[in-house]
């Protein structure tokens, strides 16, 4: 048990909250607030499943970059903790999971499956060659809400779609905040990345657009769908809530980048669905 332990705590598996909400909002709103207790089940099954090969697979292709970048140098992988094989597996049998959980929603989503596979693995190698690598990572993340809807619908529409390019913009933005981090290291051995490429000021400025349009984005969205009431309430908490990860990264001062990226971050998808589901319920 040891190896799988110590996967658990490499790919940080409690963070899927920062996508699940999004797929549940998205799948509340294509049921109409009843979803099917299978469906939902097996969407949740979905999510683990794709977020925690996604994370594998991304801990296996950076192994030798985390390696020499003292920041990531004491991670699993790199100081020996584990080795491949056990990582290895784990990201094939989680990629299984995600491939049986999209089986038994319907055949539009098993057909998918291997779409959405190729865009969580793919985002680990994108800065290797472009400094929008944010913005894949926040795509690996967007399609939560498109695939929940599909589970439910079968169809694709415009309130998944929106839905998408919030969580894009949102996650894009706070990766570009995170790797500010690692613009030195990025920039000495080649790594694109959007700090590398403007610097601190320009990576700040580039992040706050980028969770503008999440802000638009997610009230957008809820207003197309009738969700007019506490949704929308949801959205200016959210906007607070941005505005004050934004400010506790001001200046040069990087001191209190977990807080912002972890902490915050992870009240967001929270706050929504919380709102979401008390405009459908209660209001």
């Amino acid at each position: 048990m040891r190896p799988l332990v110590l996967i658990l705590r490499m790919i940080k598996w409690e963070h899927t909250v920062f996508a699940l909400p999004f797929a549940l909002m998205s799948l509340l709103v294509a049921s109409d607030g009843r979803p099917e207790l299978a469906t939902l089940v097996w969407v949740v099954v979905a999510m683990v499943g794709a977020r925690s090969t996604a994370m594998a697979f991304n801990r296996l292709a950076d192994a030798r970059i985390d390696a020499a970048n003292p920041r990531t140098a004491d991670r699993e992988i790199p100081r020996g903790a584990l080795s491949r094989g056990p990582v290895i597996l784990f990201t094939m049998a989680t990629a299984a999971l995600f491939v049986l959980a999209a089986a038994m929603l319907n055949p539009l989503c098993f057909a998918l499956s291997p779409v959405a596979l190729a865009i969580v693995w793919a985002y680990s190698l994108t800065k290797r060659f472009t400094a929008f690598s944010h913005l894949f990572l926040g795509l690996a993340l967007g399609v939560a809400p498109i695939g929940a809807w599909l589970a439910v619908t079968g169809e694709f529409a415009v309130f998944p779609l929106v839905l998408a390019l919030a969580v894009l913009a949102w996650v894009a933005g706070f990766d570009v905040l995170y790797a500010c981090q690692d613009l030195e290291y990025d920039r000495s051995v080649g790594l694109h990345s959007i700090p590398a490429w403007l610097g601190p000021r320009g990576a700040r400025w580039f992040a706050r657009g980028l969770h503008a349009v999440a802000v638009v984005a997610w009230a957008w969205s809820f207003h197309a769908v009738g969700l007019d009431g506490i949704a929308l309430l949801g959205v200016l908490a959210t906007a607070g809530l941005l505005g004050y990860e934004h400010w506790l990264v001001r200046g040069d001062d990087l001191s209190r980048i977990d807080k912002a990226f972890f902490q915050v971050n992870s009240w967001i998808g929270v706050v929504l669905l919380a709102s979401t589901l008390l405009d459908l319920y209660v209001a």
